[in-house]
């Protein structure tokens, strides 16, 4: 019956007249509303990542369901994340094999070229190579994720990314730094964070990198609708 009352009774949501609030005015108005599926979100994150294949997608269903938070239109939860799940997950795989490999592979880069380069200053080249291509994928990854859950095909995601995190960076970069910080520190803290990072670890860092993100998003990327759901499955 909780479920079940899950799925057709939407939140409470915010009025239709309401003044649209901005700043942190606006993020303690989602939080307010949204607590309680902050909460499960991290718990279903947490949950569907165990057996490690599935994090692609896990990753994407968060990331779309925060995104509904930001349209203003009614999440419920358990519904809307196992939707994103298995009928997203084409694009979780996709989303995922361009952000953190890219990531990975030039982190390990700078990091090995930089140690050499104050041996011989040639090392400087692959390094900020290296360097140039991790924080493009950083201050992009957040975009791709909300334009692929905005039913963009992965190409023109990919471009819009990239054109909106090199373009205009200054909302990229706060969402890179909170997001993937408060991630990092949460993982880094371990076994300490436990309790956090299964409880809020997750869907916290994905809700204030979406947030500082929505302005762009909002201007530059269409919005679903709220009944649309992706084809992958269809495909």
């Amino acid at each position: 019956m909780f479920f079940r009352k899950d799925y057709n009774v939407p939140g409470p949501g915010i009025r239709k007249d309401e003044p649209e609030k901005t700043g942190p005015a606006r993020l303690l108005q989602i939080v307010q509303l949204e607590a309680g599926t902050i909460f499960l979100l991290n718990l279903l994150f947490v949950v569907s990542c165990i057996p490690v294949v599935t994090i692609p997608p896990a990753i994407f269903a968060m990331n779309k369901v925060i995104r509904k938070m930001m349209l203003d239109q009614p999440v419920l939860c358990f519904y809307d994340y196992r939707t994103a799940f298995r009928t997203g997950w084409k694009r979780g795989y996709a989303a995922f094999f361009l952000t953190a490999l890219p990531m990975a592979a030039a982190g390990f880069g700078a990091w090995f070229y930089v140690l050499r380069a104050a041996e011989n200053l040639v090392f400087f080249v692959p390094f900020l190579v290296c360097s140039t291509i991790l924080l493009v994928t950083l201050l992009s990854s957040g975009l791709l994720y909300g334009a692929l859950g905005a039913g963009m095909e992965v190409r023109s995601a990919l471009r819009l990314a990239l054109a909106l995190g090199v373009g205009k960076p200054l909302r990229p970069i706060v969402a890179a730094v909170v997001g993937y910080g408060l991630l990092l520190f949460g993982i880094l803290e371990l076994p300490i964070s436990l309790i956090y990072v299964l409880l809020l670890g997750f869907s916290v860092p994905c809700l204030l990198s979406n947030f500082f993100l929505r302005t762009l998003l909002r201007d530059y990327c269409p919005a679903p609708e709220p009944e649309e759901e992706d084809s992958d499955t269809n495909s």
